[in-house]
């Protein structure tokens, strides 16, 4: 994996997870309780399974997409799904919006007010990320990290943006891959 400098900030698997784990012990020692994880997709889906088992609160997912372009590195329009997908009751309380970084800020301004608009029953919202960047308008309740330099985050999973089903087999073969699937 390549050195992190102050424009790229590379990120391991192992990283990533002790990441997420100190966010939940931050979020935790506030001493704030919450009924509902509502993770955003793509990018909270990994923290919020996380912060759902260990919370043990209901785990909801909202996807918003605005970086397409340029295999994922420029922000364009904001879509917010029109539902929150969740596996019993509906989402209400004190929710706690979740995903892996805050960059423009855009997504959870949008999505905060979205919730406030569309969902009566959500008594607070809180946000939190792992990662929060000095160019965002946002400032997340919770944040693991603050970078003032506003580095472009290479987190362990981008490996697969540049990889399709039909390329795997060769990928793997090559030792890129996981080489212990068990």
């Amino acid at each position: 994996m390549p050195e992190s400098t102050e424009s790229d900030l590379w990120v391991t698997w192992d990283a990533y997870h002790r990441a997420i784990e100190r966010l939940a012990l931050l979020i935790h020692d506030s001493g704030w309780k919450f009924d509902h994880v509502l993770c955003l997709a793509r990018g909270g889906l990994r923290p919020g399974d996380v912060f759902s088992r260990i919370f043990d609160v209901p785990l909801a997912i909202l996807s918003t997409s605005s970086y397409r372009d340029g295999n994922g590195t420029q922000q364009g329009a904001l879509d917010i799904a029109p539902h929150v997908t969740m596996t019993t009751g509906s989402l209400g309380g004190k929710v706690l919006l979740i995903d892996d970084l805050v960059d423009s800020g855009v997504t959870l301004a949008n999505v905060s007010a979205h919730l406030a608009e569309h969902f009566p029953a959500v008594t607070e919202v809180r946000t939190a990320v792992i990662w929060y960047k000095a160019c965002s308008v946002f400032r997340p309740d919770f944040y693991l990290e603050y970078l003032a330099g506003n580095p472009w985050i290479h987190q362990p999973f981008e490996e697969y943006d540049g990889i399709r089903a039909h390329q795997l087999g060769a990928w793997m073969k090559k030792g890129e891959g996981l080489s212990d699937l068990s």
